[in-house]
């Protein structure tokens, strides 16, 4: 069975833009898929973190993931810091990755910006730990945003690489599954910026831990513009928050853009935003409830990072050994 492997940043503020981009078509992979699921602290670690706020996150992220209707008997979860596989592979990994390719991903320049002198290593060797995530288990496919297709691409250049180099076939190039139309869920006040959890404003989206009240509140609160909505998708140009909540409203009914205009143009936003509302709160409800159910269970939730953790170390520790054999490095 081709194996899938994902993961979402334990930093909190878990959002519909994580729902709907990643989590939600995480669910629908795993009955295809060997899937693996990691909660990726390490990669947390290229920002200042409280250690408390750490551990919350990351059973936060947890629960997120069981709530959405992952299951934790079928997939692997686990988090990226109880594995040691990641960072020895991604050291292993670095040294066949030119400076080069590193220079040109461009997630380090907008995050490190003009502060790039000061910025951690971490940051910058960010995009060959995630290479490293994704081929210890030799996975075949990687849900991935937009936004992280360049690092993907490295890690076919870093995979292919080391097959190059050694003259193999060990590790597969890793396929993009880009799916559905909201992989970029766009901010609520904002609709040319995207959705995140570092946004100061916390009206700028709708958290998967949000009750119904606080779901509404934000939807009505969502900047739009002052004409009615469009009867045809091409009328959303030029109109970045109207096209976000139409995006969205579709994404969440599993129906087309089109679809939806053709029943809501030439509305107005106040009667579109009371069905926005609904939906919505018909959506990420029953999620928010059953993640701070099961964040009050903090054993629950521990105990399947434990097994994920077995059962990825095996797998982990199996590949490590097979790398070290290719490499040429000795072993007890």
């Amino acid at each position: 069975m081709n194996r899938i492997f994902s993961g979402v940043q334990p930093t909190g503020n878990l959002h519909l833009g994580n729902y709907l981009g990643a989590i939600r078509n995480w669910v629908k992979l795993q009955k295809d898929y060997d899937c693996i699921f990691c909660i990726v602290d390490l990669h947390a670690l290229t920002l200042p973190q409280n250690p408390d706020e750490l551990r919350k996150h990351t059973r936060e992220v947890t629960a997120a993931y069981v709530a959405a209707g992952i299951d934790p008997d079928a997939c692997t979860i686990f988090n990226q810091s109880t594995v040691p596989g990641h960072s020895e592979l991604a050291w292993l990994l670095g040294t066949l990755t030119p400076l080069g390719w590193l220079n040109r991903m461009t997630q380090f320049k907008e995050k490190a910006g003009k502060q790039k002198d000061n910025a951690g290593l971490g940051l910058y060797a960010y995009p060959v730990l995630m290479a490293a995530d994704i081929l210890l288990y030799k996975a075949t496919h990687v849900p991935v945003g937009e936004d992280q297709k360049q690092h993907l691409e490295l890690a076919r250049d870093i995979a292919g690489a080391f097959n190059r180099r050694f003259e193999t076939d060990y590790f597969p190039l890793p396929e993009p599954q880009i799916l559905g139309e909201a992989t970029r869920v766009m901010s609520l006040r904002d609709g040319s910026k995207k959705m995140s959890k570092s946004d100061e404003s916390d009206y700028s989206r709708l958290n998967m831990t949000d009750d119904a009240d606080t779901i509404a509140q934000k939807v009505r609160k969502a900047r739009t513009d002052p004409e009615p909505l469009p009867s045809e998708v091409d009328g959303l140009a030029g109109r970045p928050e109207a096209d976000n909540l139409v995006t969205i409203f579709a994404t969440l009914a599993g129906r087309s853009r089109a679809d939806v205009l053709g029943e809501f143009g030439g509305k107005l936003f106040s009667e579109f935003k009371g069905a926005l509302v609904d939906l919505a709160v018909a959506t990420l409800g029953p999620i928010g409830a059953e993640m701070r159910r099961l964040t009050a269970d903090t054993a629950y939730v521990d105990a399947i990072l434990k097994r994920g953790a077995e059962r990825a170390g095996e797998i982990g520790a199996r590949h490590m050994n097979e790398v070290k054999d290719i490499m040429g490095l000795l072993r007890p």
